[in-house]
């Protein structure tokens, strides 16, 4: 894994407002953002969102994702269709906490209809403050890495 401190934030339509408060939020803790948009709340398809921040992370362009969607599930399906990501959708912080210690997750998903601004930026506090454990996690995270195709 990259050691920058470069962080793709992508979405679709609904999630752009969220989606610019982390930007402001990382960026003020030091994170280069690289906001891929989009732009437009015209209504946008959350895979393509999703695929092209992965492919940011897994390229090592960037260190993390997040990505948003309504629930965060769509676009977090998405983004672990590209190999080498490990994205996990979180609405609470523990869960954000443990798919890092845990499952070394590169790419943390949102849902904007779930959770709020204060809820979602602790989130992502959670999940950048966190650090891959290994142990007996490395040997599980690689289970996951050679299903990939």
């Amino acid at each position: 894994m990259t050691t920058n401190k470069r962080i793709v934030l992508s979405s679709d339509h609904s999630g752009i407002p969220l989606r610019q408060v982390v930007a402001a939020h990382i960026a003020a803790k030091g994170w280069e953002v690289v906001d891929i948009g989009p732009t437009s709340s015209e209504s946008t398809p959350y895979p393509k969102h999703g695929e092209a921040a992965a492919q940011l992370v897994a390229s090592g362009d960037c260190r993390f994702g997040i990505v948003l969607c309504g629930t965060g599930q769509g676009i977090m399906m998405a983004s672990n269709k590209v190999k080498g990501i490990r994205c996990g959708v979180c609405s609470d912080t523990f869960s954000a906490r443990m798919i890092r210690e845990h499952n070394n997750a590169n790419m943390l998903s949102m849902g904007v209809r779930v959770i709020g601004e204060g809820v979602a930026l602790d989130i992502v506090d959670a999940f950048l403050s966190a650090q891959f454990e290994g142990g007996r996690h490395a040997m599980r995270v690689e289970m996951i890495e050679a299903l990939e195709v």
